[in-house]
């Protein structure tokens, strides 16, 4: 039982490849047929009635132009045939020299193919069932050809080997066929490939901007939520704390306390919602939202602005989160006195450059955040480089394309 068990799903796998691959290689000697045997016709019905050389001509160059104006049709046919009998999409614009060559030479040879390969399947089936076919001889001479039955194993043997050869053409032709259709009827792969990464630009640009999107998002619940209430807590405290006078030395410390907490979850709260996604950014711009890192830095920072020009939002905010990194990677690392912060627009670059007076020697690979930067000006197609000697100064230099 356990070797009929093995052996029953690898025989009905096997039949079904078989018919399979025997529809999709009769389908396609029809649409071959089709294509080739009108051509075939029309210089027969010229040349009889060629009454001049122009005839004649004409019925040498028909076969020749009707595949090749017919082109777009048989490659159309084909790529249907592979989709409903294979579920193969070969899709995409495609060159019309590569289609005729399928259609001039890769169609006809694995039609013919096919065909020798039934012709090897029906020889086969013939001879394997040669007994069967031997009983249908007169008895007589049978009686004559006493050796019959060693002649007959042999052939029988015979058809078994054409049989297991017609079944591994069929299967032979429906991979070659399937990969001259997809080097010759798909698109060039040069092409393709240019088109995955025009797709994979745009997929990544929709990525970008959704998490841009999802950040500002957050911003906006966190200011006009959490950060609202805290405020009205704080502004309640305030006025407990100086209205109630006759309070406890106790009640009014636990106020005191809880006022200042308060005051310092805004501030916290404040600066979260800055990272994630500044207000400013959206309404004033650049010049104005650096000028608030530049502000709150805790060193100096010389800040310059020229960009006549919005740049799309999304590589506003990366400009912004990576001169805010870029200022605190100075401010925890550089040992700086002192930082000068560039950003200006370039025909359709937005270029960025960080310096400092610091001890330099930064090195991205040491995980010092600048690895960070490199990734947030990639995300948007920019370009990241750090000039960094031992002994200072560090540069910093950001390049963005204003438009995604």
């Amino acid at each position: 039982m356990s070797l009929l068990t093995a052996i029953r799903p690898a025989f009905g796998r096997s039949l079904h490849r078989l018919r399979r691959d025997l529809r999709f290689g009769v389908v396609g000697a029809a649409v071959q047929f089709v294509a080739w045997a009108v051509p075939m016709a029309v210089p027969w019905l010229i040349y009889d009635d060629a009454s001049s050389p122009m005839d004649v001509l004409l019925a040498l160059t028909v076969p020749l132009a009707a595949p090749a104006v017919a082109t777009p049709v048989l490659t159309r046919a084909q790529r249907w045939r592979f989709k409903a009998l294979l579920d193969i999409g070969i899709t995409g614009p495609g060159r019309a020299p590569r289609q005729l060559w399928y259609h001039l030479l890769a169609g006809p040879a694995v039609a013919w193919g096919g065909v020798l390969a039934v012709t090897m399947a029906l020889v086969g089936l013939w001879a394997a069932t040669v007994y069967i076919w031997i009983w249908g001889v007169p008895l007589s001479w049978r009686v004559e050809h006493i050796g019959y039955s060693t002649t007959a194993a042999y052939v029988t043997a015979g058809g078994m080997i054409l049989l297991a050869l017609a079944y591994a053409l069929v299967g032979a032709l429906a991979r070659l066929d399937t990969r001259a259709a997809t080097v010759l009827l798909g698109p060039v792969p040069a092409k393709e490939l240019e088109r995955r990464v025009e797709d994979l630009t745009e997929s990544r640009a929709g990525a970008v901007d959704a998490a841009d999107a999802e950040r500002r998002r957050i911003e906006r619940d966190l200011h006009d939520g959490a950060q609202q209430r805290l405020v009205s807590m704080a502004v309640n405290l305030g006025l407990a704390k100086a209205t109630l006078k006759d309070l406890p030395d106790d009640a009014r410390q636990v106020i005191d306390e809880a006022h200042r907490e308060a005051k310092e979850a805004i501030e916290e709260l404040g600066n979260l919602v800055r990272g994630l996604h500044p207000a400013v950014l959206d309404e004033l711009g650049l010049d104005a939202a650096l000028s608030g890192i530049a502000a709150r830095a805790p060193l100096p920072v010389r800040l310059h602005v020229h960009v006549p020009e919005r740049a799309a939002p999304t590589v506003e905010a990366v400009a912004y989160f990576v001169v805010s990194e870029a200022l605190a990677n100075v401010a925890k690392h550089a040992r700086a006195e002192r930082a000068d912060v560039t950003v200006v627009r370039a025909g359709g670059m937005l270029r960025i450059v960080v310096e400092d007076d610091g001890v330099g020697g930064a090195d991205p690979a040491r995980g010092s955040g600048l690895g960070g930067l490199a990734k947030r000006a990639g995300s948007v197609d920019g370009t990241f480089d750090i000039s960094s000697p031992r002994g200072g100064p560090t540069v910093i230099t950001v390049e963005l394309p204003c438009a995604l």
